[in-house]
């Protein structure tokens, strides 16, 4: 624009319907930028461009880089150096269920990473942080189940954190509890494209010369074969593995490191097939798996909502060993789950329920259920909080997705034992009703008490969890009553007809809490339009070609 006055004097004279047309161009523009741009504080982030198009990105040349499809890892002497199995590669997923937001979502204090620039170079965090990871194995026929939760906190801060800690924390049997942190961020990376990550505590052999020393200073993705040769204590996530060795304590004494509880070990060698991320699992006739979806709607690609939070893998199958407290749990084709968290802390109060390892469900090759439900209050733009929840289902390759953008959702949640959340999905494709409850008798299930990152003391206990929730899922069809114009359940028998299992994943957190807690999601505008966006572009969509 070179003229001011000529250019106003335009935009008055646009009729009502070029300016809807205008703020159409500008919300479809922003769509298409805001997986690339993050808001932090007054700094505008353009995040990285797939490596083959971006002109300003150069990799360091001390650390390893990933040379060929098999994932082979070069050195800067031009040698190979570490097979790591999948690489990180943003262009691409690592397998057809992959989610959004499967990679990190900070840039890591790990040596291998800290030379590389990017554009503007103002990636450094300058405000707390926090990313979190937490893996669900179930063992049915044990009747146990195992949490791996890895988490990262204040990485790479302009001005160094008191709170800057690295962690795993494993949920065991009869709710058993192991911690194992360090302060030392760089031990910690992480995948920018895909899901991969990891920390070594402590190396298998310390006498190293300087030139081999160096090498374990710039690793990060190891096979998993070279993993269990060099580390001793540690874990390391790749997209189709799970290891880790803990050498921990379960924290009674009030802290995270060593010597702070009674002494305990956990080690984990887990391969993962997945079968659904979040969204259908339909293969199109391109060999494309359907669209897979934010949990929090596409506008978590920005700093809009206070935490984050993404299903990465609402049901897979899992085949390895668990050795917990000298007992060793041989298992295949087991019920897996996967789900993180980012941003300044976890919510101020909140509630979960999940399970995938329903009676007459769990067929490797035959029927699949999955449910995920939870939510609480989280922050908004303008220092406002709001309290939402959701349920979603997952069966045989069908997504079901009860949101407070595409309908309603209610909750009924005790401070310990009870969890009834139902939600109606009225527009869309799929109009349905579903409602999931969860139950543990308070005496003979207390939970065990689970630490998670807050915003001013870090990594302290904040909530209570079970894996021995008495569970039940119901999901009926709805229809348009042509008398009434209401949604009511479609004649027959329902499409989920009280599923059950003795092994629901439950949780509370923040507070504390002392009463029952009842609400309804009541999401506010303009968020609840703008999440909404892309569900009335599939609508126009479906009325213009039908049959597409």
């Amino acid at each position: 624009i070179l003229n001011k006055e000529s250019s106003h004097r335009r935009i008055m004279e646009t009729t009502g319907w070029q300016k809807v047309q205008l703020m159409f161009t500008c919300l479809c523009w922003f769509v298409l930028l805001s997986p690339m741009i993050q808001v932090e504080g007054f700094h505008l982030i353009v995040t990285q461009v797939p490596r083959s198009t971006s002109p300003f990105v150069r990799r360091p040349s001390c650390c390893a880089k990933p040379c060929s499809s098999t994932g082979t890892f070069m050195m800067a002497d031009g040698t190979n150096h570490r097979e790591a199995g999948p690489k990180d590669d943003t262009r691409r997923k690592a397998y057809l269920q992959q989610t959004p937001h499967s990679g990190r979502h900070f840039w890591p204090s790990h040596p291998a990473y800290k030379d590389r620039p990017r554009f503007l170079k103002r990636n450094v965090k300058k405000k707390r942080f926090m990313e979190g990871w937490y893996y669900r194995l179930t063992l049915p026929e044990e009747q146990v189940s195992f949490a791996f939760i890895f988490s990262i906190e204040d990485m790479g801060l302009r001005a160094k954190s008191n709170l800057t800690l690295a962690a795993v924390q494993v949920m065991g049997p009869n709710d058993e509890y192991l911690v194992q942190a360090d302060r030392d961020d760089t031990k910690f990376w992480a995948w920018e494209g895909q899901q991969g990550l990891g920390c070594t505590f402590e190396w298998s052999s310390d006498d190293d010369d300087d030139e081999e020393r160096l090498k374990k200073e710039l690793t990060t993705a190891m096979h998993p074969e070279e993993w269990r040769n060099m580390v001793k204590s540690g874990f390391q996530m790749l997209p189709n593995s799970l290891q880790g060795r803990v050498d921990g304590h379960d924290g009674s004494l009030g802290g995270v490191y060593d010597g702070q509880g009674v002494s305990g070990s956990c080690e984990f060698d887990i391969t993962i097939d997945p079968i659904v991320g979040w969204g259908d699992n339909a293969i199109g006739a391109k060999g494309k798996t359907a669209h897979q979806k934010s949990t929090a709607g596409w506008l978590a690609s920005s700093s809009v909502f206070e935490p984050h939070w993404q299903v990465t893998m609402a049901d897979g199958r899992a085949t390895g060993s668990v050795r917990w407290k000298n007992t060793t749990y041989n298992f295949a084709d087991a019920p897996f789950y996967a789900e993180k968290n980012w941003g300044g802390s976890f919510p101020s109060k909140w509630y979960w329920a999940q399970c995938n390892a329903f009676d007459g469900y769990m067929e490797k090759d035959g029927t699949h259920l999955s449910v995920t439900a939870g939510g609480g209050t989280r922050k908004i733009p303008l220092g406002k909080t709001e309290d939402l929840g959701m349920v979603s289902v997952h069966y045989n390759g069908t997504f079901y997705e009860a949101v407070p953008w595409t309908g309603t959702m209610e909750w009924d949640v005790s401070p310990w034992g009870r969890w009834v959340m139902t939600g109606r999905c009225t527009s869309g494709p799929r109009l349905f009703e579903v409602k999931i409850t969860a139950y543990c008798d308070a005496e003979k299930v207390p939970g065990v008490v689970l630490r998670a990152p807050t915003l001013k003391d870090g990594m302290v206990y904040f909530c209570k969890d079970s894996f021995l929730a008495e569970t039940t899922l119901s999901l009926w069809e709805l229809t348009k009553d042509k008398a009434t114009k209401e949604l009511v359940r479609v004649d027959g028998p329902p499409i989920i007809d009280c599923a059950k299992s003795s092994q629901g994943a439950v949780e509370v957190g923040g507070g504390p809490w002392w009463n029952d807690w009842k609400g309804v999601s009541d999401m506010k505008q303009p968020m609840k339009g703008l999440v909404r966006f892309p569900y009335a572009f599939q609508r126009i969509k479906r009325k213009i070609s039908p049959n597409k």
